[in-house]
């Protein structure tokens, strides 16, 4: 199952998938939901709905996408923070922003339920200032991927009704 970043949805309405052009995008995951193939977290939703534009109407309209943080990921949880800030790599305000969003919430509930993170981002190993999800995701041993490879890998098909 793959666990999808708030940036797959971003990304999507702001360049790849807007709603107008490609609606198919967006009922691939309210389908793939029902079929235990994705879901996103609460937290994630959060970000996206607290929007006033089409994204914010869909995830509201979609809201079961989004599961909540459960009693399983808080180990994950304290790995993370410790990893974070005793690392050494980071800085301290790099370590805080991570622990205070969404992504941390990601990476751990990925590790406690063994899903796959769907992200745009890419590591960035000399980064001292933001820590990214992929490398999170190594330091924990969690799979991730980009989107793209995401549809590939489960057979999405965005096609035309036909006329």
């Amino acid at each position: 199952m793959y666990l999808l970043d708030a940036n797959v949805f971003i990304a999507a309405k702001n360049h790849h998938y807007g709603f107008a052009i490609a609606p198919g995008f967006w009922r691939w995951p309210e389908r793939e939901y029902d079929a235990g193939t994705v879901c996103s977290i609460d937290k994630v939703y959060n970000e996206i709905a607290a929007g006033e534009d089409e994204l914010a109407e869909w995830a509201k309209h979609n809201a079961p996408i989004f599961v909540g943080g459960d009693a399983a990921m808080v180990r994950s949880l304290r790995e993370l923070a410790s990893w974070a800030r005793t690392s050494g790599r980071f800085t301290p305000a790099a370590s805080s922003e991570f622990l205070s969003v969404a992504d941390c919430y990601l990476v751990a509930f990925a590790h406690a339920h063994e899903l796959i993170v769907a992200t745009h981002e890419q590591p960035d190993h000399r980064a001292r200032k933001r820590i990214k999800i992929p490398e999170a995701c190594d330091h924990l041993g969690v799979s991730w991927t980009d989107p793209f490879t995401m549809l590939e890998q489960e057979h999405a098909t965005l096609v035309l009704d036909e006329p």
